[in-house]
């Protein structure tokens, strides 16, 4: 079975995503914790495309086109379910459901919503002077997407337990209630000031409303945020991505320590010879390589 010629039905066709999950859990081992599990994607931007952002494919990711021109006068952010994204979405894991009996497990797809999802729709430069020119609108719209978020967590998950039981997504971290993947990328071009006015009264309410959740940290520039995170009771784990060009998770052991010592669970990607350093340094308890 050759792969759809047309790049869109690579990133959308039922049949050919089917293939891909039954391709890729026949060809994998799974030790440990490790499960066979695939997830309908549709690029990091898909949450602005449910709003009614417009996105472009590339052959391995798709990025949104920035279509907010202005807040003047932007309709209130809900879910439209006959937005072709979102059916798009409901779609492809409902052919994945009906296939996997059992077989694999199919996750929720990745879901950005918060200043992350303003910036798929304003662009990080743009959105990064609304914090100054238009901050009621940023703050009214970081409420208005969580709402958004609530509905669609529920309605994917419904999905995805009527093949197996419990929760996952990208991340592959199992968990038998609503649990959720959050993020903010936006912090790391933002002060502590702007991210305790702008992202944690949002994420709060996000952590009181899922049953568990890690926090995806990614890269340096966001570790200034990572003591602000660290005192939020309701955030069980933290991922931290040191990212492309950086020394590998040996290196960062201190940070590691301090998200351990707060009483946090880890995730956290790793070489070999990474393993000796970290299983020295690191207690093995909500510990994930």
């Amino acid at each position: 079975y050759r792969a759809p010629t047309r790049l869109i039905d690579r990133w959308m066709d039922p049949d050919w995503l089917i293939r891909r999950a039954r391709a890729q859990a026949g060809a994998t081992w799974y030790g440990g914790e490790a499960y066979p599990d695939f997830w309908p994607n549709l690029g990091p931007d898909i949450f602005a495309a449910f709003l009614g952002e417009e996105l472009e494919f590339g052959e391995d990711t798709s990025w949104a086109k920035h279509g907010l021109a202005s807040w003047d006068g932007r309709p209130v952010f809900r879910l439209d379910l006959e937005n072709r994204w979102w059916r798009a979405i409901c779609t492809m894991a409902e052919a994945l459901v009906a296939d996997a009996q059992g077989d694999y497990f199919v996750g929720v797809t990745d879901l950005h919503a918060g200043l992350d999802g303003l910036v798929s729709m304003r662009g990080p430069e743009t959105l990064a002077m609304d914090l100054f020119d238009h901050p009621d609108a940023v703050k009214s719209a970081v409420f208005e997407c969580f709402a958004v978020l609530q509905k669609v967590h529920e309605k994917l998950l419904a999905i995805s337990k009527r093949n197996l039981p419990g929760y996952s997504d990208w991340m592959n971290v199992w968990h038998p209630g609503r649990a959720f993947t959050t993020s903010c990328d936006f912090m790391g071009m933002i002060s502590d000031a702007d991210y305790r006015e702008f992202v944690e009264p949002e994420l709060k309410a996000q952590l009181a409303w899922f049953d568990a959740s890690v926090f995806h940290l990614d890269g340096p520039g966001a570790l200034r945020h990572l003591d602000a995170l660290l005192e939020l009771k309701d955030l069980d784990g933290i991922q931290w991505v040191y990212g492309a060009g950086q020394p590998t998770a040996a290196h960062w052991l201190p940070v590691l320590q301090k998200i351990q010592d707060a009483g946090k669970c880890i995730h956290v990607s790793v070489i070999p010879d990474d393993l000796p350093v970290l299983c020295a340094g690191l207690k093995p308890e909500g510990l994930m390589f």
